[in-house]
């Protein structure tokens, strides 16, 4: 990332910054097309239908709509990301289904979006999200905002 905080650990081929902004990036099948998020790390098709073993990375549409969300307000277990000795803070989760592919993508509502302010159907879009590990350190990961 150009702000230099690194991906969390496993999510490295699964999200870029370039000159269009923050994107996505699932793996398309070299076959057929077929799509998948996050990118397949074995061989292989996601569609059973096709026989194609090679898949490359395809940038996804940023905005979509609100499919459904939830709000997190229990402490996850282990391996959850917590610096040591914080207080959990709630969060939301999102499932945007995106504009173009009209596939549904998980992701954690940007901390500043108030549970109050979220509903199915609206518009939103990517947008850069941090976490902070069990060690301190910032991890890169996405997060969904209603659009302005």
């Amino acid at each position: 990332m150009t702000d230099g905080i690194p991906a969390a650990p496993g999510t490295a081929a699964w999200f870029r910054e370039g000159p269009d902004g923050f994107v996505l990036l699932a793996g398309r099948c070299t076959t057929c097309g077929a799509l998948s998020f996050p990118p397949r790390p074995i061989p292989g098709c996601p569609d059973p239908d096709c026989d194609g073993q090679e898949q490359s990375p395809h940038p996804l549409s940023t905005t979509g709509s609100l499919w459904s969300y939830t709000d997190a307000r229990y402490v996850p277990p282990p391996p959850y990301p917590r610096p040591p000795d914080t207080e959990f803070s709630p969060y939301a989760l999102a499932a945007v289904e995106l504009t173009a592919e009209r596939m549904i993508v998980l992701g954690q509502v940007a901390p500043d979006v108030p549970m109050a302010d979220l509903r199915v159907g609206m518009a939103m879009e990517l947008t850069p999200g941090v976490l902070v590990s069990s060690t301190g350190v910032e991890e890169r990961v996405w997060n969904w905002r209603p659009t302005a």
